[in-house]
C-alpha cells in the first residue's frame, strides 16, 4: 500500500534528524506521528509494526547519542510503546466497527430488495421506472415504499414513507405493501382499498400483544401515502392522497401539481383525525407523465442548505420516456447534495403511451 510509506519515511526522517540534532534537541516524541497516522487508513496488524519500528528507531537513537537506559531515553520508549499499543487497539476497533457496518447494510439491503420488488416496466397503456437512493448515513434503512398491482380494467400504484427509520420502518412498508398487493385486485374502487389498508396499518399500531413501551413508540408512528388507479381505456388519473407530497404531472415540458382538494390525514392516525377517503380524478394523457416521489427528494439540501427543487428541475430533465426523466434526476438530486443522501428517497415515474403503442 502506497500509503505505508508516509510513517516509514517519518521514521527514518525523524531518526536520522534527532541523531545529528545537538545533544539538546530531542525529536523522539515525535516518532508517535508514525502509529498514529496509520491507524487513521490500516488495520491493527499494519499499525503494530510501524509502531515495532518506530519503538526499535528510538531504542537506536538512545544507543547512538547516550545509553538506552538513559532517563529521558527511556521515558521516551515507554511512551512510544503505550501510545502504539493504544493507537493499536484503536485500529483494531475501528476495523471491527467498519466490518459489523458493512454486514449491517448488506442485511439493510437484503431487507429492502425483499420488501420493494421491482416494478414492471410495461403495464397496459403505461410504461413504468422506479429508483430507491438509500441514504448514506450508517445503515439506518428507511421505510419508503412503492408498489404496482393490474386489476381488471386497470393498473394501481402507491407510494409511500412510513415515519422513522430502521428494521421497524421496514416492517411497516411490508406491512402495508402486504395489504396492498393482497386487497388491490380485489376492491371495487380506489377509496374501498385505502380504507383497507388504513384499518390494516391501525390494526397493527393497536396490536395488544406488543410490549406496553412499544406501543407507546407506536403511537406516534404513521405513513403518510398517495394511492393512483389508473385505467386503461381512459387518459384519466384517479388519486388519494393521505398526507403525502402531491405527484407531478409533466405535459408538453410544463410541470403541474395534483394537488386534491381534500387530502387525508396519513394513514395510522385515524384514532385522532376522522376523514372521508374520496378520490379525485386529473387528465392523464398520452405523453404525460406523472412522477411520484418521497420527502427524501424534496427534503435534500446542498451545503447552504437549499432544498431541492425537483419541479423546477424536472421540467429541464425529461429525456425520452420515465427510464431517462430519472436517470436524470437521481445524477441532479445526488449533485445537489454533494453525493451524499441523509434521507432514503424514492421515485416512480409514470408515462401513458399512445393507443398504438
Amino acid at each position: 500500500m502506497a500509503l505505508m510509506a508516509v510513517p516509514i519515511a517519518l521514521i527514518v526522517i525523524v531518526t536520522a534528524v534527532d541523531i545529528l540534532a545537538p545533544s539538546r534537541v530531542h525529536l523522539g516524541p515525535f516518532l508517535v506521528a508514525a502509529p498514529a497516522v496509520t491507524a487513521s487508513f490500516a488495520g491493527p496488524r499494519a499499525t503494530a509494526c510501524i509502531g515495532a519500528l518506530a519503538v526499535t528507531a528510538q531504542a537506536v537513537v538512545a544507543a547512538v547519542r547516550t545509553s538506552l537506559v538513559d532517563l529521558n531515553h527511556s521515558v521516551q520508549l515507554i511512551t512510544l510503546i503505550l501510545m502504539s499499543a493504544f493507537v493499536t487497539y484503536f485500529a483494531a476497533w475501528r476495523e471491527n466497527h467498519e466490518r459489523e457496518l458493512v454486514q449491517l447494510r448488506s442485511v439493510a439491503t437484503a431487507a429492502q430488495e425483499v420488501v420493494l420488488k421491482p416494478l414492471p416496466q410495461r403495464v397496459g397503456p403505461l410504461r413504468i421506472a422506479s429508483v430507491y437512493l438509500a441514504a448514506e448515513s450508517e445503515a439506518q434503512i428507511g421505510g419508503d415504499l412503492y408498489a404496482a398491482a393490474r386489476t381488471e380494467h386497470g393498473t394501481r400504484i402507491v407510494i409511500g414513507d412510513v415515519r422513522g427509520k430502521g428494521l421497524e420502518a421496514v416492517g411497516d412498508a411490508a406491512l402495508l405493501l402486504g395489504a396492498f398487493r393482497g386487497a388491490a385486485h380485489r376492491q371495487a374502487d380506489l377509496s374501498a382499498l385505502m380504507e383497507f389498508l388504513e384499518g390494516t396499518v391501525s390494526s397493527d399500531l393497536d396490536d395488544p400483544a406488543a410490549p406496553e413501551d412499544a406501543t407507546e413508540d407506536r403511537g406516534e408512528a404513521f405513513i403518510t401515502a398517495a394511492a393512483l388507479d389508473l385505467p386503461d381505456a381512459e387518459p384519466l388519473l384517479h388519486l388519494i392522497n393521505c398526507g403525502h407530497p402531491p405527484p407531478l404531472l409533466l405535459r408538453h415540458g410544463r410541470i403541474s401539481a395534483l394537488e386534491v382538494r381534500s387530502p387525508a390525514p396519513p394513514l395510522g392516525l385515524t384514532e385522532f383525525v376522522t376523514t372521508e377517503l374520496a378520490e379525485e380524478t386529473f387528465d392523464f394523457r398520452p405523453g404525460d407523465i406523472a412522477l411520484l416521489y418521497t420527502d427524501g427528494v424534496i427534503e435534500a439540501r446542498d451545503g447552504d442548505g437549499t432544498f431541492y427543487p425537483l419541479a423546477e428541475r424536472m421540467a429541464g430533465k425529461a429525456g425520452k420516456g420515465p427510464d431517462a426523466l430519472l436517470a436524470n434526476l437521481c445524477k441532479d438530486l445526488l449533485r445537489h447534495v454533494g453525493g451524499h443522501l441523509g434521507d432514503d428517497a424514492a421515485m416512480v415515474a409514470i408515462e401513458r403511451l399512445p393507443e398504438s403503442s
